[in-house]
């Protein structure tokens, strides 16, 4: 690619900045335009369940940049507008508006959508949070709320539970895992998790799914139980996970499957990328298709992705990494851990809360975990590079 060749970013998140920042950073001269749904400019995502949602941020504290350092990249900022088609022959983007752009290298950063709950969308009173609006109009109704439930038990549903007792409202948190965040963490962290939520007043009802939700005059009242039971509630926040935002890819051409699949360039097809949480990859070093939603990876996947166009030809293989900073506490993951993993302490100990554990599986470190100690955390990070012993026959990184 030449450094006058264009390029269209679709999806106006933070990797999508990460690329159209990359390109300019490394030379790149030709016309680059992002093009957003939402009608903000980018901003990040963590604070919305934390800063913004808690009111501790005003909400443009939540911008990537202020919009001077927009202006400097001399890109073209299209926002408000859907991808509707691509056209992955010549490059096409058409738009909800009737836009057509076109480019010789198009980056898909789509990101996310949140799943829901069957009749959410006829029920006042039930919210996600995915969107800047999302946050927005979460906080506004805990401020009048006085009974919460979290449907959910992952990262995100465990940020809102403790950002919402941070306020003061009477926060349950269910879902069909046993303990918060239980697959990522496995069953020690996840417990302690369990245990710190608990005492700050969050009632766990946890190993049940919700499978709907109750109502009257058009307003959420509960949510239903596969046991049976209601839990009552004025306010509900559906947590359950997301899927990649690859609907307006149908008929284009492009494999999807729980993503966007890529090559380990993250090239979907010649010319086509993809980076961020939509974004499905094939990571080398696991020598399996992986897909990471978190914010460490947006970025370093648009550093990637930017060089590759560029005609860097290089393989992305990071290493996975989780972070979430519940009520005081420090929680992060590198590596690829399992819930059925060997666990070691080898640093600070678990009854203090400031622990790093080590996660092996047939004698190699899977993962890494911290409690309250990230910088320790981060130095035994390297031994996720330690090779294997020769007769597990495990690829680790």
């Amino acid at each position: 690619m030449s450094a006058e060749s264009s390029v269209l970013v679709v999806g106006a998140s933070a990797a999508a900045l990460g690329v159209a920042e990359t390109l300019r950073r490394k030379g790149h001269r030709g016309a680059v335009t992002v093009l957003g749904a939402e009608p903000h400019q980018p901003y990040d995502r963590p604070p919305l369940s934390k800063q913004i949602l808690a009111g501790d941020w005003t909400p443009e504290r939540a911008w990537l940049r202020p919009p001077t350092a927009l202006s400097a990249l001399h890109v073209e900022f299209v926002l408000g507008d859907r991808a509707l088609a691509l056209d992955p022959e010549s490059r096409t983007v058409h738009t909800e508006s009737g836009r057509t752009l076109r480019a010789d290298s198009i980056v898909v950063a789509t990101g996310l959508a949140p799943r829901t709950l069957p009749d959410q969308e006829n029920l006042a009173g039930v919210h996600v949070l995915r969107t800047f609006d999302d946050a927005l109009a979460l906080r506004s109704a805990l401020l009048t709320c006085s009974r919460l439930v979290v449907v959910g038990e992952g990262v995100l549903a465990a940020e809102i539970a403790a950002t919402a007792r941070k306020l003061g409202v009477t926060v349950t948190m269910t879902g069909p895992q046993p303990a918060p965040l239980a697959a990522q963490l496995g069953p020690l962290a996840a417990g302690l998790l369990a245990e710190l939520h608990a005492e700050r007043g969050v009632s766990l009802r946890l190993g049940t799914a919700a499978t709907g939700l109750a109502g009257r005059d058009g307003r959420v009242t509960g949510v239903r139980l596969d046991t049976g039971e209601v839990l009552p509630a004025d306010l509900v926040v559906v947590a359950v996970g997301a899927a990649p935002v690859t609907d307006w890819l149908a008929g284009s051409g492009l494999r999807l499957d729980n993503g966007v699949v890529c090559d380990s360039r993250c090239q979907a097809e010649r010319e086509i990328y993809a980076a961020g949480d939509v974004a499905r990859w094939h990571h080398e070093r696991l020598d399996a298709l992986v897909r990471l939603e978190n914010r460490t990876n947006a970025t370093e996947q648009a550093v990637a992705v930017a060089a590759n166009i560029l005609g860097a030809d290089l393989p992305y293989k990071p290493v996975p990494y989780l972070w979430t900073d519940p009520y005081d506490t420090r929680i992060q993951v590198f590596g690829t851990p399992r819930p059925e993993d060997d666990v070691t302490v080898v640093d600070g100990a678990v009854g203090d809360r400031r622990f790093v554990a080590l996660c092996r599986r047939d004698g190699a470190v899977t993962g890494v975990l911290g409690w309250n100690m990230p910088k320790q955390t981060r130095l035994r990070r390297q031994e996720l590079l330690v090779p294997a012993p020769r007769t597990s026959g495990m690829a680790v990184l």
